[in-house]
């Protein structure tokens, strides 16, 4: 059933961008120039406008169609505008960006490598603004998206796998939009592919308890706070009044 909708979706976003996939790297100058947009639309974030956000990170999507940091951000904007669909499209975006760069590395290691950098100085900036408000949640992703692309770095030979904060983000989105059993999958896909991640464990734990397994809610709970997440009191004592 997952492998369906998702190829599906996959489908879409293929017709919505039918360049991806042949997208090369971009050189210097229009790098800088996605990357000015991208930092506007965080700008549009901190201040709550998110259609605008929207339009800056569509802007440096157009300018450097590999930037994945706008297309997760889009998403992200899509999300708080209440877009669901739109923003699966984004976080399949980007997916879909991270896989090409995955492959172009074959060929273009330092490039790759160079923009990789560049992309974690953006996230670690992200991380010290003092513009922005970073509870903890957020931190704690963050840390782990620079982790993951660190991790990049010696992993390149491997085969491309979708990297947990973007499966986590796609079941929230399905999960919106009233698809539980996709929303699932994800959120079982994001904790395999990082059991640290607390709260795909969290949103486990919700949809264990919506089903009626109270079992399979505890351990979730349980592999949550493992991972550090704070766990609301109100979905443990609901799961606990399960029979």
């Amino acid at each position: 059933m997952r492998a369906t909708v998702v190829f599906a979706v996959v489908m879409t976003v293929a017709l919505a961008t039918p360049r991806a996939n042949a997208q090369q790297l971009a050189d210097e100058q229009t790098r800088k120039q996605a990357l000015d947009f991208y930092r506007a639309g965080q700008e549009f974030m901190s201040s709550e406008r998110f259609d605008k956000a929207v339009e800056a990170f569509t802007s440096a999507i157009e300018k450097d169609p590999l930037l994945t940091l706008a297309h997760y951000q889009r998403g992200q904007a899509h999300m708080s505008l209440k877009q669901f669909a739109s923003a699966l499209q984004s976080y399949q975006g980007c997916l879909q960006a991270m896989e090409t760069l995955h492959n172009l590395e074959q060929s273009n290691k330092f490039e790759v490598d160079r923009q990789r950098q560049e992309t974690i100085r953006e996230l670690r900036t992200e991380l010290s603004s003092t513009t922005q408000k970073i509870n903890d949640l957020k931190r704690t992703v963050l840390e782990q998206r620079i982790h993951e692309l660190e991790q990049e770095r010696t992993n390149y030979n491997a085969s491309f796998r979708p990297p947990a904060f973007v499966l986590l983000a796609m079941g929230s989105a399905h999960f919106r939009s009233g698809d539980r059993d996709t929303a699932e999958a994800e959120w079982k896909a994001a904790a395999a592919a990082n059991p640290k991640l607390g709260e795909a464990h969290n949103n486990l734990a919700v949809i264990h308890l919506m089903k009626g397994n109270k079992a399979e809610a505890e351990n979730s709970v349980k592999l949550a706070e493992k991972a550090g997440f704070k766990v609301n009191p109100q979905l443990k004592a609901d799961i606990k009044k399960l029979n």
